[in-house]
């Protein structure tokens, strides 16, 4: 397994997400769209001056150890309009990206992919960009609708598209450890929760491309995951499509001895997987969370009862242009 060296320090920028809420108060780790916006000096607030929530996810996530700071794109949201659009408000420096992962080979995470390259590497200097993909993340996906029909979704940009704009492509399955130690992106999560079944009705393209396989489980989805000093492991999950149970727990499982302490990004209990709601909120107590940062496509039933469960000093929604620093 690969190892992660605890950091001093983290701050994450939730570039896209699902929803924008700059009103509801919020934790001291915590800083709104508005409120830093209006620190780094914002003339008027006005809706031309703000983000734009849309569904999908990216989060621009810095570590730094001593005077040593680096920094990973964790995925790019659904199209290029939204990204430029977000970072351009946000005053982000692209230039620093020193890595990008993409989660899973799904539209609303990697259609944003090849504009954040471009400006990644109008920033950088044009140097080439480390890229972490999955090769089960390039097969074309669907999804089969009541009547029978299937439902292509855009595909996620191909290795020699990547490639050509400048990506250096680390296509594996494996686990990864990079930049200084400071970021561990897993390999396949191991499948154990008696009640995460995947997403019904997801296919993939078969192999020769003429039709389609059932997928309920896109093994191609992986977490990310950094160790902080004196706190323990901060998780980013995507999408959770493996469930974000068989997620913590296989955290766990890479960090020996080491506690989880907050995990952010979708947990998938929206539609066809609210009826196990219940059994992810009691099966979450397990794990001792002290931040529970959930959003894109958690869905506000499981919001709802993970805030009853933990309450709102723990659950804190993620939300385009929010802040975290820990």
């Amino acid at each position: 397994m690969p190892v992660v060296e605890p950091v001093d320090k983290i701050e994450v920028c939730a570039v896209i997400d699902n929803i924008t809420d700059s009103l509801s108060s919020i934790p001291a780790h915590a800083e709104s769209e508005f409120a830093y916006l209006a620190r780094t000096g914002m003339r008027e607030l006005s809706g031309d001056s703000l983000c734009c929530a849309c569904h999908g996810l990216s989060y621009l996530i810095t570590a730094q150890r001593g005077d040593s700071r680096r920094t990973v794109l964790f995925d790019a949201g659904p199209e290029e309009y939204a990204f430029e659009r977000n970072c351009t408000r946000l005053g982000v420096d692209l230039g620093t990206v020193d890595s990008i992962v993409l989660s899973h080979g799904h539209w609303d995470h990697g259609g944003g992919m090849l504009k954040a390259l471009d400006l990644i590497r109008a920033r950088n200097g044009n140097r080439p960009v480390p890229y972490y993909a999955h090769p089960g993340m390039f097969r074309s996906r669907a999804r089969k609708l009541p009547d029978g029909r299937m439902q292509p979704s855009k595909d996620v940009p191909d290795v020699e598209t990547l490639a050509r704009r400048g990506a250096r492509v680390v296509n594996t399955r494996a686990p990864q450890s990079f930049l200084d130690a400071m970021f561990f992106l897993s390999g396949e999560i191991p499948r154990v929760s008696p009640f995460e079944r995947g997403l019904a009705g997801h296919y993939q393209r078969t192999e020769d491309g003429l039709d389609w396989a059932p997928d309920p489980l896109l093994i191609d989805e992986r977490f990310l995951a950094l160790h902080v000093s004196c706190k323990g492991i901060f998780v980013f999950t995507a999408c959770s499509h493996a469930g974000v149970i068989n997620v913590l727990t296989h955290a766990r499982s890479c960090f020996p001895g080491v506690p989880l302490y907050a995990v952010a990004g979708g947990f998938h209990l929206a539609g066809s997987n609210e009826p196990i709601i219940s059994e992810t909120v009691a099966a979450m107590k397990d794990f001792s969370l002290r931040v529970i940062a959930a959003g894109h496509c958690t869905g506000w039933r499981a919001i709802t009862a993970l805030v009853n469960a933990f309450g709102d000093s723990i659950v804190d929604p993620s939300v385009v242009g929010k802040r975290l620093t820990f």
